[in-house]
């Protein structure tokens, strides 16, 4: 009888050890998912913390990228508008911690870099007119924000190899209209990292 108990026990414990080795393989094949991070760390963000560059060189460069859409103010915006010009593609919310850490380096960037042929448009991709507005007063912000929350189609104008895949992410795109580059996460603690982006896409490079 005693035997019999300590058999069962030893398979028991077999199985909490099996259970546990499973588990932790599970975890170390997510291990590059960000959601998957987020989750087993016990966040709740409502975001996608992201960091990393990737820039590319001209001949790897994809075909000019098409979007537009209504901003905050109402007024269209178009890509195409900016053909010729380095423009820079913001995505971000107004909830998003990441998004108002960045916001007075963005501000700061576009002030500087306007005289040179350099525009900026943010992709709001939650928030009505309303809070996007608020979030311009609040962070000074003075280049505009397309509203995509209702259908999506600037995220979705960017769902190849290069999206948006966090939030918030920045996109410098040439003057043929391209992406050049692109910064996953908030440029906060690398806005140099974003004026070398952009110095190199003035340069053609």
């Amino acid at each position: 009888m005693r035997d019999a108990i300590k058999r069962g026990g030893r398979r028991r414990a077999l199985a909490v050890v099996t259970a546990a080795l499973a588990v932790g393989a599970l975890l170390a094949g997510c291990s590059n998912d960000e959601l998957a991070k987020q989750y087993t760390s016990g966040e709740d963000k409502n975001y996608i913390a992201g960091s990393g560059v990737t820039e590319l060189k001209p001949a790897a460069r994809a075909d000019p990228i098409d979007f537009s859409g209504t901003t905050e103010d109402g007024t269209t915006f178009s890509s195409k508008s900016a053909r010729g010009d380095v423009l820079v593609v913001n995505f971000w919310y107004a909830g998003c911690p990441p998004c108002r850490a960045e916001a007075s380096d963005l501000t700061k960037i576009a002030e500087k870099y306007q005289p040179k042929g350099v525009k900026f448009i943010g992709v709001n991709t939650r928030d009505g007119a309303a809070t996007a507005k608020a979030f311009d007063s609040e962070f000074k912000v003075d280049y505009p924000s397309i509203l995509d929350a209702d259908g999506g189609a600037v995220q979705l104008a960017f769902s190849g190899s290069m999206r948006p895949n966090a939030t918030p992410t920045t996109f410098v795109i040439d003057k043929q209209g391209r992406i050049a580059s692109r910064i996953a996460g908030d440029i906060a603690a690398q806005p140099s990292t974003l004026t070398t982006l952009i110095d190199s896409a003035l340069q053609g490079q």
